[in-house]
C-alpha cells in the first residue's frame, strides 16, 4: 500500500513539474516588435515596459523598430514568427484597425494573433508648426476654412487614434476638404510640423508633450475630458466648445497566433506586473499614460467593440480603404 502511495506522489509530483515547465517562459532575450520608426509614443511606451519587464523577468526584452505599410511590416513579422511567447508585437490601437484602412491587410488583427495583455491609454493632443499665429482650436478651424489649400495635417498611421481624431476634428469644425499626409509613424510626422511643411498633427500626448514643452511645436488642445496632468496649461477640446471632441490612444501587446494559451497568461501575468509598477514608480505618469491591467478575454473584448466603433467612424467619414 505505502508503495503504491509513494508511486502515487512521484507521479503527482511529475506531472506538476510538466505543467510549471509549460508556463515557463523559453530562455533567451524576448523581442518586442514595434511597427513604427523610434521616437513616436508607442516606441516610448514600449522601452519603458520592455527595461521594467527585463528587470522581472530576468532575461533581456529588446525593442526593435520595423516601421513600414502602415505598421503592417512589423505585424507581418510578429504573425509569422515561431509562437514560443519570445516575439511579441507592442503597437496602438492602429493595429486593430488594418483590415477596415487597408484595402488588402494581410492579416484580421483579430484572428490571426493572440491578445496578450492592454496595457495603457493617452489622451491626444494637438499641434500646430510653431511658426503659426493660431493659439486656439476655434482660430485652427477658422484659418483651415479660409485657406484650406495652405493647411495640411499629418497621419503617422492610417487607423491611428491619430488618424481617428483628425477625422474627429475634420468633422467637428465641418472641414471636409481638409488635407491629410500619412507618414510612417509619429516621429518623422512631428518633424514635418516642427519644420513648418505640414501644419496641424492630432497625436497621443506621450509624443507630442517633449517638443511642445520645448517650444518646437505649438500645442492648441487635448482630447480628454480633463486637462492632463502633463500638460496642465493646455485646454481641452470641450474647453474650447466641442464637447463630443474627446478621444484616446491605447496601447497593447499581441503574440503569433499559435502561442500556448499557459504561455500568454503568463505573459499577460507579468506585464500587469510591470504596469503596476511603473505606475507606483510614476514612470507611466511621466509619459502621460494612465494605466490599465486586465486580463486576456477582457482585451479581446476591448478590442471587437473597439474595432466596431471605429468602423462605423471610419464610414461616417467616407474613408475608403488604401
Amino acid at each position: 500500500m505505502h508503495s503504491i502511495q509513494r508511486a502515487m506522489a512521484v507521479l503527482t509530483l511529475l506531472v506538476g513539474c510538466t505543467a510549471m515547465a509549460q508556463t515557463k517562459l523559453p530562455e533567451g532575450p524576448i523581442k518586442m516588435i514595434v511597427p513604427f520608426a523610434a521616437g513616436g509614443g508607442v516606441d516610448s511606451a514600449a522601452r519603458v515596459i520592455a527595461k521594467q519587464l527585463s528587470t522581472n523577468l530576468n532575461v533581456p526584452v529588446l525593442v526593435e523598430n520595423r516601421p513600414g505599410a502602415n505598421g503592417s511590416v512589423g505585424g507581418k513579422f510578429v504573425q509569422t514568427s515561431t509562437p514560443d511567447g519570445t516575439t511579441l508585437l507592442f503597437s496602438a490601437s492602429t493595429h486593430a484597425l488594418a483590415k477596415q484602412v487597408m484595402a488588402n491587410a494581410p492579416y484580421d488583427p483579430q484572428s490571426d494573433f493572440a491578445a496578450v495583455a492592454r496595457v495603457g491609454q493617452a489622451p491626444l493632443m494637438m499641434v500646430i508648426s510653431p511658426n503659426l499665429p493660431q493659439t486656439k482650436l476655434s482660430e485652427v478651424i477658422a484659418a483651415a476654412k479660409q485657406n484650406p489649400d495652405k493647411w495640411t495635417a499629418a497621419l503617422p498611421a492610417l487607423g491611428a487614434a491619430s488618424h481617428l481624431g483628425t477625422l474627429m476634428f475634420a468633422n467637428q469644425g465641418n472641414l471636409s476638404n481638409l488635407v491629410t499626409a500619412v507618414y510612417k509613424g509619429t516621429a518623422p510626422a512631428l518633424t514635418d510640423v516642427a519644420g513648418g511643411h505640414v501644419q496641424i498633427q492630432i497625436d497621443a500626448i506621450i509624443a507630442l508633450q517633449g517638443l511642445a514643452k520645448a517650444g518646437k511645436v505649438k500645442p492648441i488642445m487635448v482630447t480628454s475630458a480633463k486637462r492632463s496632468s502633463v500638460m496642465p496649461n493646455v485646454p481641452t477640446a470641450v474647453e474650447s466648445g466641442y464637447p463630443k471632441f474627446v478621444a484616446e490612444s491605447w496601447y497593447g501587446v499581441w503574440a503569433p497566433k499559435s502561442t500556448p494559451a499557459d504561455r500568454v497568461q503568463l505573459l499577460n501575468k507579468a506585464i500587469n506586473e510591470a504596469v503596476q509598477q511603473l505606475t507606483k514608480s510614476g514612470a507611466f505618469d511621466a509619459l502621460g499614460v494612465d494605466p490599465i491591467t486586465e486580463g486576456v478575454d477582457d482585451f479581446k473584448k476591448y478590442m471587437a467593440a473597439y474595432v466596431l466603433e471605429s468602423s462605423d467612424l471610419l464610414k461616417g467619414a467616407g474613408f475608403k480603404p488604401e
